[in-house]
């Protein structure tokens, strides 16, 4: 190994240095120096910044906003509505199903596409219609309710409104629209009126068919029971006439038996002629003068009538084809059969041309059919909401706002200009930095010129 001789130098390098020890109140003030000396080119920037901002603010479309606000109705509007007791709405209901009608996607569509200025005014090339009633429900119409909590009346309100550019009549859109659904709502509640009195027309309508129904079938039983009546008397009418014929034929048979053992005694005494017990004691007696005296306690006997009598009675008997009017009841059981051949009743019930006028106990359910078809479904001219402020065209445009504009312009141009101003400032001016060395000479060994490198340090002997 071979030793060389050489020095020891001991090298300090202090990298603090002017730059570091500055102050910041220095690099402020270098700064502010700076943007004074270019307070020119700031405000030159800030107020071009500021008329680009003006110059948008006339080029971009004004958008303007038009408001509409209903509230319910009197009471009394609906008061027809709700008397007729099938269709209950108070006036805060009504309010709620407009405001409802107002928000729908269904109405607001339909009343889009019934509007060709507005498919016109929203429809950019290329677009359909529901796409461009997509831009027109997202960004024209806005509808605010009353708060729920609040129970007052008074405070109860709707409100639309509605932006739009100036190519647009937003007032009368507004309006229009607000009419529309006012009328779809009244057409809709016309046909729900529609609906129920239908159904409650065909409620009565079925329970007076019940009853008819309940009406005739007790006609149909009154009737069979009056012809089983009338049956069953005629059965024994004509039951008593048959055993009274039995009768008067069994009567007029006894008679004519009477009759023949009575001309048998007849004949046996001699009795042609009528005759009584006494006349024939006084044959019998002769001349005497004896006086009879004859008390009729009791009918004589048959054959005292004469055999002259008695034949002619029995012959007059023997030709009898009919015993009918001896008894006077043949002639009562006749006229009731004649009467009982045509019942009145069950023919004058058979012969109603109308059942429904014989009802009993639907009276009412006639007068509430009445009613029910008295009732206008129509409900033309019902007001359902009060529109307390109608849509007025405004000439104010809500935005742009050219004074918001032209201040945002400004406030941009001023940070461009600050920041253009330092950047200018900071390359034609870099800082420096400043190094200190510190060399202390002390023996070291000689180093090789690579060695002495190291680090990107140069280091020389003293």
């Amino acid at each position: 190994m071979t030793l060389i001789p050489c020095r020891q130098n001991t090298v300090n390098i202090d990298s603090r240095g002017a730059y570091a020890s500055a102050s910041s109140e220095i690099d402020l003030a270098a700064i502010f120096r700076t943007l004074w000396r270019r307070r020119l080119l700031i405000i030159a920037v800030a107020g071009a910044c500021a008329l680009v901002g003006l110059a948008l603010a006339f080029i971009v479309p004004p958008v303007y906003e038009v408001s509409t606000t209903l509230r319910p109705v009197e009471l009394n509007q609906l008061d027809a509505l709700n008397r007729s007791k099938i269709y209950t709405l108070p006036p805060s209901e009504a309010l709620k199903r407009v405001g409802a009608r107002l928000d729908s996607y269904d109405a607001r569509l339909a009343f889009f596409r019934s509007r060709p200025d507005l498919i016109a005014a929203y429809r950019d090339e290329g677009q359909s219609t529901e796409q461009a009633f997509q831009e027109f429900n997202n960004t024209a119409l806005t509808l605010a309710v009353a708060d729920a909590k609040k129970a007052d009346l008074l405070s109860e309100f709707v409100a639309l409104k509605m932006r739009y550019e100036k190519t647009v009549d937003g007032a009368a859109v507004l309006n229009d629209f607000v009419d529309y659904a006012v009328e779809r709502e009244r057409l809709q509640l016309s046909r729900d009126m529609q609906i129920i009195l239908a159904n409650r027309l065909v409620e009565v309508n079925a329970k007076l068919d019940s009853a008819l129904s309940e009406y005739r079938a007790g006609n149909e039983g009154r009737i069979a029971r009056l012809e089983e009546d009338d049956a069953v008397k005629r059965a024994q009418l004509n039951d008593e006439l048959k055993a009274l014929r039995v009768q008067l034929k069994l009567q007029r048979e006894a008679r004519l038996a009477e009759l023949d053992e009575a001309i048998a005694i007849a004949t046996s005494l001699g009795l042609k002629k009528p005759s009584t017990p006494s006349r024939m004691a006084e044959e019998t007696a002769g001349n005497g003068n004896i006086i009879n005296t004859e008390v009729n306690g009791r009918p004589a006997p048959l054959y005292f009538m004469g055999t002259d009598v008695l034949l002619a009675e029995r012959a007059a008997l023997r030709k009898r084809t009919s015993d009918d009017f001896v008894e006077p009841r043949i002639g009562q059981i006749r006229k009731e059969l004649i009467l009982l051949s045509n019942n009145r009743s069950v023919e004058a019930i058979k012969s109603r041309g109308n059942d429904q006028a014989f009802l009993e106990g639907i009276e009412a359910l006639r007068v509430e059919r009445a009613r029910l078809q008295a009732i206008d479904t129509k409900l033309q001219g019902l007001s359902l909401v009060s529109v307390d402020q109608r849509a007025v065209a405004s000439n104010k445009p809500i935005k742009p706002r050219k004074g918001i504009w032209v201040g945002v312009g400004l406030i941009i141009g001023l940070l461009i200009g600050v920041v253009a101003v330092l950047m200018r400032a900071a390359m034609s001016n870099p800082p420096r930095q400043a190094q200190t060395l510190h060399v202390t000479a002390t023996p070291s060994p000689v180093l090789p010129d690579e060695l002495g490198r190291r680090n990107g340090v140069l280091v020389t002997d003293a």
